[in-house]
């Protein structure tokens, strides 16, 4: 039998840029998207306010009144948990580790072109099945377990609220407790052996760089004295072995 036809995906897109933004909605619409388009922030949180259904919004950072970081963050503050992609021409590190820091989940430079582009967002809004991960039901080490079908995480019993991939990147460090795992090995985990990211061959760095940060507060918000991941610089992190 044939698979069923997937539910369209809606996205919000915003960009001051006219022109951008009319040629990138026709690239969507041809990709299978179904783009709401605003060139101004403050509208496109309006209409998300107002009921506006989308799986993820697509944004650029600089834009005037409220830019995109401080979308990301009001969509936040409103309780609105949809996932943040930038695309934007802003294609320093140090916007995109601020930008990952703050809770996007993509950060695309302009210049890949409409088929990366493209890609990227498939990947982020491509419906996951529901399957527990591969390994075992539970994993303990010291203070951390970890039930793996829910993927719930505790650290001396108290629960870690991580995300999806966050806990999948906790796992992968815990399961190799007291041995170091690089930053392509936990890049992998995130968006999939091989994916190219970033700018140069190492451009997926900020990404786990940010991750990993994001990790490391939710578990001193519980534990402030937390220090069970350590970082290797010009290589990745260990989860430390409770001996």
């Amino acid at each position: 039998m044939p698979a069923p036809p997937e539910p369209p995906r809606h996205l919000v897109v915003v960009d001051d840029d006219a022109l951008f933004l009319r040629v990138f909605a026709a690239n969507l619409a041809a990709g299978g998207f179904v783009p709401h388009c605003f060139d101004d922030a403050e509208a496109a949180l309006a209409a998300l306010r107002g009921g506006l259904a989308a799986c993820a919004c697509v944004v650029d950072l600089d834009m005037p009144r409220l830019d995109g970081l401080g979308f990301l963050r009001a969509l936040k503050q409103q309780g609105i948990g949809l996932p943040v992609v930038f695309v934007t021409s802003h294609s320093s590190p140090m916007f995109e580790e601020q930008a990952l820091d703050d809770g996007a989940v993509e950060f695309i430079d302009k210049a890949r072109g409409p088929a990366i582009i493209l890609r990227r967002l498939d990947l982020v809004t491509r419906p996951r099945a529901a399957a527990p991960p591969a390994g075992p039901t539970e994993l303990a080490q010291g203070k951390l377990l970890l039930h793996c079908p829910s993927r719930r995480a505790l650290w001396n019993g108290a629960e870690v609220r991580l995300s999806r991939t966050e806990f999948d990147l906790v796992l992968r460090l815990a399961a190799a407790a007291g041995r170091d795992v690089g930053y392509r090995q936990l890049y992998d985990v995130i968006k999939g052996e091989g994916f190219v990211a970033g700018t140069g061959e190492d451009g997926y760095r900020a990404n786990v760089r940010a991750m990993i940060k994001r990790i490391r507060r939710k578990f001193e918000d519980i534990d402030p004295g937390f220090d069970a991941l350590g970082t290797y610089p010009g290589f990745g992190y260990r989860w430390q072995k409770d001996d």
